[in-house]
């Protein structure tokens, strides 16, 4: 026959047991949220990243002597527009859902044609943008979607080497 020591020490731990499954329902809630929080903050970084690497990467390309790079027909503004979004696509980035341009730096509205001789030596801007809900790892509501950029200024122009 217990005591009534060990009676109330068996009353204390059940009460206890009681109080933890509450504790526990009302913090749980709060560690999941702020769990995929940082899941979702950590895949924004991580997105935005990649845009800046494949804006640096496709001015790069501008920057490189281009012979024998470009297929029949293809413009270097095409090849590093579609190199870019491979790229992009490669690390989870849908292509159609990625806008590239390439704009004069001087004037942010006009295109800018790599392959003309006039436009060697000038400045030029990758913009890049998607919408976070194509990358999101949840849904997102309408009204609480927004664009990531990516923008890199670069010279256009070709290393020559001299002899």
């Amino acid at each position: 026959m217990p005591t009534n020591s060990q009676r109330r020490t068996t009353d204390v731990t059940r009460e206890r047991r009681g109080v933890v499954a509450v504790e526990f329902a009302i913090v749980a809630p709060i560690l999941l949220a702020i769990t995929f929080g940082i899941l979702q903050m950590g895949r924004a970084f991580e997105m935005q990243t990649l845009l800046d690497t494949a804006a640096r990467e496709g001015a790069r390309f501008a920057s490189i002597n281009r012979d024998g790079l470009l297929a029949s027909g293809q413009t270097a503004n095409q090849k590093l527009i579609n190199d870019v979004k491979n790229f992009l696509a490669s690390n989870g980035i849908p292509k159609n859902k990625t806008t590239v341009t390439v704009k004069s730096h001087t004037n942010p509205t006009a295109d800018f044609n790599l392959d003309d001789a006039a436009n060697d030596l000038k400045l030029f801007d990758v913009n890049i943008s998607v919408n976070y809900s194509a990358i999101s790892l949840q849904p997102v509501a309408a009204g609480a979607d927004y664009t990531l950029h990516s923008k890199v200024v670069f010279r256009n122009g070709r290393a020559t080497i001299s002899q």
